[in-house]
């Protein structure tokens, strides 16, 4: 796939994917996320994300949520364990305007105080929603069990105290450390000449001085197996099964991105789906999930079933993860299931604001960009020798953690 790069003298790198439509998407991704907070910013990192949005040193919040709306824009931002991306989708003729806003919000908003105190009550509404809803809820305490006392466990939301004890010095200085050139990918998909693009980003984005990044990130702590019972009232038992994964540069991670989708990804025939609920009717949603980290990874399955159907539901999942680890994949089964997730693949791409954000993301941190058809060159040299190493290694009962919430 062709694609263009081009780097600032301040450090800012630029790429630029073209594309026959009518809409641009475009944003910056920046390489911060939740696991770069000190212990007194818990929560810290999402709530830049939001308040960015708030006012800066030329527009107030007002200005800012009208000056694409207004011309049938939209902006958009979200905040991971270790990526915070602010993006926006118009229509092509807007791209100055839009990169103008980004630059703004990105580099020069100023979190006055009053804004943040009302954007602090609004994301610990988020947070009483969150912790209402067990089957969400689960996800970040199973992360916080398997990465124990690591800042990859904690909540992205962060907690009400320490929300409401952030004052506007305190974000200015997560920013200088963070916000910098050297540290922020800017991102176009869109119909244009790169030129056009390099030149409105030395407009707008050049005079940004280059600054020193402040991060201190430190792997896990070894990884140590728990098994975790939490009582809360709920109408279901809530369960996850799981362990630390692969990184995002292990060449293993590819095998197990193909045994995950097998084992409980989106597809109704996925091996879990089948035996715990089209047969036997135990549960409404079972699946099985991936993340890869930079140092680190995390590999889950997820259900919700009646207390009384508990122990069938572990059994059998158990039993699916066991036929994995001793029964190699037959020519015909390792077809289909490579067919399937290259079409799966083949399908989310043809999404263009995933495209664009997936690329984003990839050339934060790779310094490049794949497209989906060296991703299924990678797929379809998987042996069935190589899945039954990574299932030997990932799905052994002596391995695995599990929480369960009833």
């Amino acid at each position: 796939m062709h694609y263009n790069e081009y780097t600032l003298p301040n450090g800012l790198r630029i790429i630029h994917e073209p594309l026959l439509s009518k809409v641009t998407y475009c944003g910056f991704a920046i390489d911060v996320g939740t696991r770069d907070e000190n212990d007194d910013e818990q929560g810290m990192a999402h709530f830049v994300e939001h308040l960015i949005f708030k006012g800066t040193t030329k527009r107030k919040a007002w200005h800012i949520l009208n000056r694409l709306e207004n011309v049938g824009g939209d902006l958009n931002a979200y905040t991971n364990k270790e990526e915070t991306v602010v993006y926006a989708a118009f229509l092509n003729e807007h791209l100055d305007r839009a990169l103008e806003l980004l630059g703004d919000i990105v580099f020069h908003s100023t979190f006055p105080q009053h804004e943040m105190d009302k954007e602090a009550e609004v994301i610990i509404d988020e947070i009483q929603s969150y912790e209402d809803t067990p089957s969400e809820l689960i996800f970040d305490d199973f992360e916080d069990m398997i990465f124990r006392n690591h800042p990859l466990g904690r909540n992205i939301l962060g907690n009400p105290e320490q929300l409401h004890s952030f004052r506007t010095e305190h974000v200015l200085s997560f920013t200088r450390r963070f916000y910098q050139p050297e540290n922020i990918v800017f991102f176009v998909q869109g119909q244009y000449d790169f030129k056009k693009i390099v030149r409105l980003a030395n407009k707008y984005l050049a005079d940004i001085p280059m600054g020193t990044v402040d991060r201190h990130r430190t792997p896990p702590l070894p990884y140590m197996r728990e098994n975790l019972v939490v009582h809360k009232e709920t109408h279901q038992a809530h369960v996850m099964i799981g362990s630390r994964g692969y990184n995002a540069y292990d060449d293993k991670r590819t095998a197990l991105y193909l045994l995950n989708n097998l084992l409980g990804g989106p597809g109704m025939n996925s091996r879990l789906n089948v035996s715990l609920r089209e047969r036997r009717g135990l549960v409404y949603n079972v699946e099985s999930n991936l993340t890869s980290y930079t140092d680190t990874g995390a590999f889950s399955i997820y259900f919700g079933t009646d207390v009384e159907d508990l122990d069938t539901c572990m059994r059998l999942t158990y039993k699916e993860l066991k036929t994995l680890r001793d029964l190699k994949l037959t020519t015909s089964q390792l077809t289909a299931a490579k067919k399937q997730l290259i079409g799966q693949i083949g399908v989310a791409s043809d999404n263009f604001e995933n495209n664009a954000l997936g690329m984003a993301k990839t050339f934060l941190h790779y310094r490049k960009y794949e497209s989906p058809e060296v991703i299924f060159q990678r797929i379809d040299a998987l042996t069935a020798e190589q899945l039954l190493e990574v299932a030997n290694e990932m799905f052994a009962e002596e391995y695995l953690s599990t929480l369960i919430y009833k």
